[in-house]
């Protein structure tokens, strides 16, 4: 491949899924020259990922498009009494209240987020990523293949094919991402390495239509569970029924034997699963898809290598279980875009965009093992009613000696009780949202040790230390309106955030911001905002005269819990903290990135 010293963009974006789209629509509303290719001539026709989760939307949120989303979504109040049963009509087991819905949890989610959870499957959310994208200037080009890819010090060379016609080209990029899924050509090329087995467990997808609201919407739900003969072959542990549409349009997960040859799943033996779950022999029907899938469990340990990085299905690979797919692509495009965008537009030095495999490989490893070990705990359950597999006929026995009342029967009550408890780490993981821990060069800790009193995974637990997402509390904005501490911050930029008494952090700030050429703004609580309800105060974790600097993705980089002698202090450790984060070398202000500038004089600049 020739390899021209000029670039036709600065990112070419490979994937149209929620990493790719993510990534796209960032960068190109930080100004970046981006480029997205995508193999398929549409985008997803399938519903696949779905449940999205707060920290997604405050992503959604910071890109200014969680309105679209929210128009599109089941909101959360529709998705969470979680339903055990033989099938639908049939026998309940249990049920237990999911996604933040339940009485107890409903206060730690709002106290958490502005956000709200949703239920938007990749078919809605799709459309919105990449109609914004190009909205704000990414080229996207639809049946576009990457057949392969070269890299050297200068940038990348990226060889396409138009799939219509098979005629080939070649893109120069400065930065190539792989969000190609999990099947990803770009990770295989790299030769990422990657721990754990592909293929554990075979699962079939069968997307139907048909009118269930008599059956569910006294008990509204995303996810209903079915105990039926043969669930506990492949797949996710029992069978599932899925809204996908309140409440006519669904999909069913059910499980094959991935030794065995794959099924043909014809419209007909389609058919039959769906009227078997539901447990209604007469149900009308309409099927619109069928497709096959395997349980992985595989993680990359190392996200990119030189100029080329995946996220995304790409470098972590798991089931369903947690709705921890979607959501974790999402917050990779966020970690990763805003690097790229401050290297490319010269305000940070290239060791930045190391900092991205060592904040999120420990990422994609927690969600992969998590999302497993959930799939593993549908076990309790069977052990607990006394059957593992079987056909309908021990099914009902095992129940029916559930039901007796005598005290075998009490105790099996217990454990059937103690095993849908034990779900909670799959369907209120809340901790496992929320809080993840960067340690990487872009992060300054502060010597303090975090102090953990309740449970990681079903917790979150805000805190300002570095390394940490800013808490968010509501404040009083203009007009009297709410606003949280999360929409003051991020926007492609760096924040600084103090408190009234803190005015010299935010003199120091707007003297940087200029001398540096980044993009930095001072928010000063009860300034710009008023901490009228007094839950900054309680959260903040710092003196009022103290100050956190925010990164764009709205990690804290570095804190002092006090205030500096006088503005030239400020000024001073300002610098200090900035030129860390952004890993600067000791060249003059603003000569980062001078040699790629001048390559490309029109280029569009970053955020302003």
């Amino acid at each position: 491949m020739k390899t021209p010293q000029n670039h036709d963009t600065d990112v070419l974006v490979v994937g149209s899924g929620p990493a790719g789209g993510t990534t796209a629509l960032l960068l190109a509303t930080y100004g970046v020259r981006t480029q997205l290719v995508t193999k398929y001539g549409w985008l997803a026709d399938t519903p696949r990922a779905h449940i999205t989760n707060q920290r997604a939307m405050e992503v959604f949120r910071d890109l200014g498009i969680e309105e679209l989303a929210l128009e599109k979504g089941t909101p959360s109040r529709l998705m969470g009494d979680t339903v055990f049963a033989t099938a639908l009509l049939g026998e309940e087991i249990g049920r237990i209240r999911t996604w933040g819905t339940g009485d107890e949890s409903l206060s730690e989610y709002a106290a958490q987020s502005p956000c709200a959870m949703i239920d938007l499957p990749q078919t809605y959310l799709e459309p919105i990523l990449l109609a914004k994208a190009a909205e704000r200037g990414a080229v996207v080009r639809l049946n576009t293949e990457l057949v392969d890819f070269e890299q050297d010090a200068d940038g990348v060379t990226a060889r396409l094919r138009d799939r219509p016609s098979g005629r080939e080209h070649t893109v120069r990029a400065r930065y190539l991402v792989g969000a190609d899924g999990g099947r990803s050509l770009v990770a295989d090329r790299l030769g990422l390495p990657m721990e754990g087995r592909m293929g554990k467990a075979g699962s079939m997808n069968i997307v139907f239509r048909a009118d269930l609201a008599r059956y569910v919407r006294h008990r509204p739900s995303v996810l209903y569970w079915i105990m039926r003969p043969g669930a506990d072959v492949g797949g996710i542990g029992m069978g599932l029924l899925r809204m996908v549409r309140p409440w006519n349009e669904w999909l069913v997960v059910w499980g094959y034997d991935i030794d065995g040859p794959a099924p043909q799943v014809t419209d007909e033996a389609a058919t039959a699963i769906v009227r078997d779950l539901v447990g209604d022999d007469d149900l009308y029907v309409e099927i619109d898809s069928a497709s096959l899938w395997t349980v992985n469990h595989a993680y990359a340990t190392r996200l990119h290598s030189g100029r080329v990085f995946c996220a995304g299905d790409a470098v972590h690979r798991h089931p369903p279980s947690n709705g921890l797919g979607a959501n974790t692509s999402v917050q990779d495009a966020f970690n990763l875009a805003w690097k790229l965008a401050a290297v490319v537009n010269g305000q940070a030095g290239p060791g930045l965009l190391d900092t991205y495999t060592d904040e999120r490989a420990p990422v994609a490893r927690q969600i992969v093992e998590r999302a497993n070990l959930s799939r593993d705990q549908f076990l309790p359950l069977f052990e607990a009613i006394g059957v593992v597999g079987g056909d309908e006929e021990g099914i009902a026995k095992a129940l029916r000696a559930v039901r007796q009342p005598d005290a075998e029967g009490a105790k099996r009550r217990r454990a059937v009780r103690e095993a849908i408890e034990l779900k909670h780490y799959e369907f209120n993981a809340h901790g496992v949202e929320h809080n993840q821990r960067y340690q990487s060069a872009a992060v300054v800790p502060d010597g303090t040790a975090e102090t953990i009193t309740r449970d990681d995974e079903l917790f979150g637990r805000p805190t300002s230390r570095p390394g940490a997402k800013l808490p968010h509390a509501w404040l009083v904005g203009r007009h009297g309106r709410r606003v949280s501490t999360l929409d003051l911050v991020g926007k492609g930029g760096f924040s600084v955030v103090t408190g009234l008494a803190g005015t010299r952090w935010a003199d120091a700030a707007e003297e940087l911001a200029t001398e540096l050429g980044v993009a930095l703004r001072a928010v000063v609580v009860d300034r710009d905002a008023d901490d009228a309800y007094g839950e900054w105060s309680r959260r903040a974790e710092i003196e009022e005269e103290g100050v956190l600097l925010v990164r764009p993705d709205g990690y804290v980089a570095w804190r002092r819990p006090g205030g500096p002698a006088d503005v030239s202090e400020a000024t001073r450790l300002l610098r200090e903290a900035l030129t860390t984060v952004l890993c600067r070398d000791d060249r003059r202000p603003g000569d980062a990135g001078r040699e790629d500038r001048a390559q490309d004089p029109d280029r569009r600049r970053g955020p302003a």
